[in-house]
């Protein structure tokens, strides 16, 4: 059993999306603002707290359709029930979450409470749980009177109230004040044949019949267990004096503590698995009773010892008296309390061999780096979960009726980790999500066992954690900007498992590709493809220089082949990504196909490129592509994702006072023949004295073309890139004009969507509607 997916609605960004869980590890990545902690918020509010629910977990989208049914409610008083506002609208606009769980026929005993019709036979069960007003009457008649007091207050104070905002002005007021006295979370069964696939990265929740009751039990008690890790993890160094330490509850075995230093989870840890005093002894407690019960006699001992002296000049005193009962000093030691300090937990500080006799030095845990506290701290959080969720120790039975009674682990252990990178360098964020899942099922019981699920949940901003994990296992979280899906700006999320569809070798190609080349793709604001490593390295340069506003936006670099870009254009149409794809012309013979070195017009040549022949402009033919327009070179999906392509166009130059078309075919080429200038008398080895001496020595522009084909034919392009960042004269190297048109364009793409997304920022604070 596990959980297939999760879908929210009406939840902050995430007004309709579905996550697919993974059997295992799931990631969610996404740029910022995407959506990915409300996810985790979302499945923590809904499965373990609904108490923490706040007005601002509503899409704000609907609070004008909720206005518009308290203005009407203020306005029905005294008349008949309304019609609008009933319970039907409040399932439609509060936040719910659609479990979806995958059952085989043989766990029937673990959801038989969830079982929708007689026929059932295995497979899919759902249930949504809705956080809802509790009685719509109650609500509406509440409002209703607090609404109508305050109009009448400001209608008295005539011209002086003219300005008066008096509580409750709308609905969606009066409800942020009365919020958890008047909702609560409700859990309502599901169809599994109404289950329909997810369009555009929107999730399509079925609509609950109007004969629907809620569940009188809780779903999924005994059924899933729920534990998570924040982001919020409170690290301190020792300088920090801001941090207070918690007090260890002894009585606290929930297994979940908000203390995040070590020593403070191995108290608690000591509290619901080890404690010999604590719950039912067994008989592998008898040796630490009685350890505990010598030192206890010894130390009363002492005391006694010690105090005897004041006790006798108290008897001296007359008291006791003989009627008065004797004072007795006796002590009580608990072993949880010997950690209850600030440095219970040390590490050892390993000597030189020549100062062996000096001592173990050790240190308390505050001055050891964050990092590693962090990384410790979160795995042991694991083990502490695993174990809990396990009854490891005396956590593996309760006193109940005054006999010892076992209690079954849920058969589904769910845990969400929220940004686990924080303090981590790349390696140590690799190994985590490497091995988090291990950790978890590292117990006799589980590990291949098909009896117990754990799928575990990471948000991450780490393009690290994203390299590490299954491509098959990230869901990226896509910004949708305001009037595509919504009145305002949400969010939709992509399967990345389900981008390529049927083609494996694709997909296959991809993945191996993002492992070699360690991107960033699933952050980014926008992507560019380019050829090669002079690219690579010079593109950044140019943008540095003369594109500001690009260099202020997270901009991805991926150097692929144009024999290979045209693979990630399913994944960059699903990211709805910008982007733009730097390539080459590569031109070649019709009949043959055979590459050629200098292009000419009228010839009937072709481009061998794979990109402008099958994605974008889905051209061949060479001449079209010479006289291609700008905006041919567009492909706009939405107002917020374009993709354009960017390659060598012809241009005119003057050399030795003779103006002439050039048709440059590569990267370096077009660079050179666009600052002749500057190469001519540019001092260096390897291309940059090729280049230098071809543009002395050519008398003409065709002459020019083809030498410089020929210093390309065994030259070191990346070598050439780095001597031209070095040399001085580099500030003064104009990128080519393809390249130049094609960063201009991006650069103006990305602040048009920027200023669309900032003209509805306003919408997500007006509740007002």
């Amino acid at each position: 059993m596990k959980i297939k997916y999760a879908e929210i609605q009406n939840f902050r960004k995430l007004q309709s999306v579905r996550l697919d869980l993974a059997s295992e590890t799931t990631v969610f990545v996404g740029a910022n603002n995407s959506g990915k902690t409300s996810a985790i918020l979302a499945l923590r509010r809904f499965l373990v707290d609904p108490r923490r629910f706040d007005v601002k977990d509503f899409t704000l989208s609907h609070w004008k359709e909720i206005n518009k049914v308290g203005k009407k409610w203020i306005e029905a008083v005294g008349q008949e029930d309304p019609i609008d506002g009933d319970e039907t609208f409040w399932i439609k606009v509060c936040p719910s979450l659609d479990v979806w769980l995958d059952v085989e026929v043989n766990e029937v005993h673990h959801v038989r409470h969830l079982i929708p019709t007689l026929d059932w036979a295995g497979g899919l069960l759902g249930v949504r749980l809705v956080f809802c007003p509790k009685s719509v009457k109650d609500l509406r008649n509440e409002f209703a009177v607090a609404g109508r007091n305050a109009r009448k207050l400001v209608t008295d104070a005539g011209d002086d109230g003219a300005d008066l905002k008096i509580w409750p002005t709308t609905l969606s007021e009066f409800i942020e004040r009365r919020l958890l006295s008047q909702f609560e979370r409700r859990s309502y069964l599901l169809d599994p044949a109404n289950l329909q696939d997810p369009e555009k990265g929107l999730a399509r929740p079925q609509e609950l019949l109007a004969e629907s009751e809620p569940l009188d039990v809780a779903p999924f008690e005994g059924l899933i267990r729920i534990d998570d890790i924040p982001a919020h993890r409170g690290f301190s160094d020792v300088g920090d004096t801001t941090r207070t330490s918690g007090e260890h509850n002894p009585n606290d075995v929930s297994g979940r503590t908000n203390a995040y230093r070590l020593s403070e989870q191995l108290r608690s840890y000591y509290s619901r698995h080890l404690d010999p005093t604590d719950g039912i002894p067994e008989s592998s407690d008898l040796d630490a009773l009685k350890a505990i019960k010598v030192a206890q006699d010894q130390f009363d001992e002492k005391l006694r010892e010690g105090f005897s002296a004041a006790l006798n000049e108290l008897e001296d005193l007359g008291y006791p008296g003989v009627t008065d009962p004797k004072v007795t000093i006796s002590s009580r030691i608990r072993p949880a309390e010997s950690l209850n300090h600030a440095s219970a937990v040390q590490y050892d500080v390993a000597n030189s061999d020549d100062d062996k006799d000096s001592g173990l030095i050790r240190l308390p845990e505050q001055y050891i780096g964050l990092g590693y506290q962090n990384l410790i701290s979160m795995v042991f959080r694991l083990m502490s979960f695993r174990d809990a969720w396990m009854q490891v120790g005396k956590a593996a039975r309760t006193l109940e009726s005054g006999s010892l009674t076992d209690i079954a682990p849920e058969p589904i252990h769910l845990v969400m980790v929220e940004e686990p990178e924080a303090h981590l360098h790349a390696q140590v964020q690799q190994v985590f999500i490497r091995k988090a899942h291990h950790v978890l099922r590292k117990h006799e019981n589980l590990g291949k066992s098909p009896m117990f699920s754990t799928q575990l949940v990471v948000s991450t901003h780490s393009s690290h954690i994203a390299h590490e994990s299954d491509f098959a296992s990230l869901r990226y979280f896509r910004r949708l900007p305001a009037g595509e899906a919504a009145r305002i700006p949400i969010s939709s999320v992509v399967n990345l498992s389900e981008v390529f569809g049927p083609d494996r070798q694709t997909a296959r190609f991809v993945a191996r590709y993002l492992k070699t080349t360690h991107c960033d793709l699933f952050f980014a604001d926008a992507a560019i493809l380019v050829e090669g490593p002079a690219e690579r390295m010079l593109i950044p340069h140019f943008i540095r220089n003369s594109y500001q506003d690009l260099h202020k936006r997270y901009v991805t670099l991926l150097e692929i082949g144009g024999s290979h870009a045209h693979r990630l254009r399913s994944l960059i149409e699903k990211l709805h990504l910008p982007t733009l794809i730097v390539t080459d012309l590569d031109p070649a013979e019709n009949k043959k196909g055979q590459p050629i070195t200098i292009p000419a017009r009228g010839k009937g040549h072709i481009t061998r490129n794979a990109v402008l022949r099958y994605w974008l402009p889905h051209i061949k033919d060479l001449d079209k592509l010479l006289d291609l327009p700008f905006e041919n070179k567009v492909d706009q999906l939405d107002s917020l994702f374009s993709v354009r392509v960017a390659y060598q166009a012809p241009v005119m130059i003057t050399l030795n006072d003779n103006e002439a078309e050039a048709i440059a075919t590569t990267f370096e080429d077009a660079l050179v023949i666009e600052n002749l200038d500057v190469f001519k008398t540019l001092k260096g080895k390897g291309l940059v004295k090729k280049f230098r001496d071809a543009i002395t020595s050519s008398d003409n522009v065709q002459t020019l073309s083809k030498e410089l084909r020929k210093a390309l034919a065994d030259g070191q392009k990346a070598a050439f890139a780095l001597d031209i960042l070095f040399m001085d004269q580099a500030t003064e190297v104009r990128a080519p004009t393809y390249i130049a048109e094609g960063l201009s364009w991006l650069q103006t793409h990305l602040e048009t969507t920027k200023v669309e997304r900032l003209s509805t920022e306003h919408l997500e604070a007006d509740h007002d509607g």
